[in-house]
């Protein structure tokens, strides 16, 4: 057994998940800075008067505005529509390329929303955070899906959710320390998001391309040394004849958007492309992600109370990212995503029943219930981390062939983002007027998505990046469009 293989593998996903502590960081700073009082006096002093009003009390319509969540939204509106663009260069230039200009962007919408001094300023700002977004987001998990052969490549790609966790904790903690810094505090927070962004471009810098992208371009010769250096061996003649393969096909592809709606690729379309991507963020968990420290001062904590609930529940989400990295390759991808699906319906389902019983307007919260409350949302982030968080990455980057790849990633980025950003322009006002039952509806999603998991997704793991389309073959539905589209191609008449 080759040891020196995983140290290599580690050491290149480092490089580039040392910058991609931006994504998880913008994810977490968000929901703190607009909690912050120096922060709403400035741009919302609307909602400022109304949370001193309501400041030991429960409300749920307390941060209801549809300007404020866009403060929020329009970096994964931006993401969505940057991906089109981030499909191209990935595709054409190379992954490295596009983690570079997601880095130069991000960077760029760090310094102007620290020094924002209207929304404008701030919804740019954002704006170019969200471009920034959306090629990192198309260009990480590619690479390191690429990089890394199968009987690691679960652990390594989960290395970007590992990351975006650790930037979500950070965030909270910088939030915690910078909410005591009266008024600019809040410019600290959003202006350290350049300081990953620096570290991204530097990485990229330092990275090689991958193989499956050299040999796109034809660099056949480089392709190959740098797939010899990535496995630790000399002897890497099938899997880089595979490669060619794939790569031969590919080029045959004029047209990979179109391609990925044929018919042979539906299961991609509708798992990797559409279904997964779409139920991570109908979990409900990025409304926690993104509003925090302001849903807790919802039900009737204090602001420095709300930002340590807000630590506690990332904390956590770092140690589920753990577990799953060190499992997932050992069980399977349908295990997890089974398994923790249970336990989210039923904690979703608790959160709602204590709200309707023990949350009344205007009241306020008893302490032992608002900490169970903080105890059951850990447990829940707790089974999302080790499942529809990283695998929601990692499963679509493995079910995509080579020529419909980069398309099929920006569809992911794109999907993902349009229910990013829909929850976070939605949540706030959901919860003002559906109540508890914002959460009966994220239990009823979960357990539809769990479902869309059982009859739909076949195992992944250990299975090689080229040869996952074999899977389908021996799927009870998927068979179906397989074995159709094969039979018309033996059909078609030689020439």
């Amino acid at each position: 057994m080759n040891t020196g293989l995983p140290i290599i593998l580690y050491l290149l996903a480092l490089l580039v998940l040392l910058g991609d502590l931006f994504f998880g960081y913008d994810l977490g700073v968000s929901g703190g800075v607009t909690s912050m009082d120096d922060f709403l006096k400035d741009f919302f002093p609307k909602i400022y008067r109304r949370k001193q009003a309501h400041l030991h009390e429960t409300d749920y319509c307390k941060y209801d505005n549809q300007l404020l969540t866009l403060f929020t939204s329009s970096l994964y509106f931006a993401g969505l529509v940057s991906t089109f663009g981030a499909s191209y260069v990935t595709r054409q230039k190379g992954r490295r390329a596009s983690i570079l200009v997601g880095a130069v962007s991000f960077f760029l919408g760090g310094v102007i929303n620290a020094a924002a001094v209207n929304i404008s300023m701030l919804i740019i700002g954002r704006i170019l955070l969200g471009a920034g977004i959306g090629f990192g987001n198309q260009a990480v998990p590619l690479y390191l899906s690429e990089m890394a052969p199968a009987k690691h490549r679960g652990a390594v790609n989960q290395l970007f959710q590992f990351t975006t966790c650790m930037g979500i904790l950070v965030a909270n903690l910088i939030n915690y320390k910078t909410d005591k810094i009266h008024p600019w505090g809040w410019r600290l927070s959003l202006g350290l998001a350049t300081v990953p962004a620096t570290l991204m471009f530097f990485g990229g810098l330092a990275l090689p391309e991958t193989p499956n992208s050299l040999v796109e371009q034809g660099k056949l010769e480089e392709a190959k040394r740098v797939l010899i250096k990535v496995r630790g061996t000399p002897n890497v003649e099938a899997e880089f004849a595979d490669l060619i393969e794939a790569s031969d096909t590919a080029r045959a592809i004029k047209h990979p958007f179109r391609n990925l709606l044929q018919r042979k690729n539906r299961p991609q379309l509708v798992l990797g492309a559409l279904g997964i991507p779409a139920f991570q963020q109908l979990t409900g968990m990025n409304s926690i992600l993104f509003y925090a420290p302001v849903m807790f001062q919802t039900l009737g904590f204090g602001s420095g109370a709300s930002l340590i609930s807000s630590v506690l529940t990332s904390g956590t989400l770092v140690l589920a990212t753990l577990v799953s990295m060190a499992f997932v390759d050992r069980f399977g991808r349908r295990a997890f995503f089974l398994e923790a699906g249970t336990e989210m319906f039923c904690y979703m389902i608790a959160v709602a029943i204590t709200l309707a019983l023990k949350f009344g307007e205007g009241e306020k919260l008893p302490q032992a219930i608002g900490w169970f409350l903080v105890v059951i949302i850990c447990l829940f982030v707790f089974a999302y981390g080790r499942s529809w968080g990283p695998l929601g990455w990692l499963v679509p980057s493995e079910l995509f062939p080579l020529e419909t790849r980069s398309a099929g990633q920006s569809m992911v980025v794109c999907v993902n983002m349009l229910f990013t950003a829909l929850i976070a322009q939605c949540f706030l006002v959901s919860l003002c007027h559906l109540k508890y039952g914002i959460f009966l509806l994220f239990a009823g999603l979960i357990l539809i998505m769990s479902s869309f998991i059982f009859f739909l997704l076949p195992e992944t793991k250990r299975v090689p990046i080229e040869e996952v389309y074999l899977l389908w073959k021996d799927h009870w539905l998927w068979k179906r469009f397989v074995e159709d589209d094969d039979e018309k191609d033996r059909k078609k008449p030689t020439m």
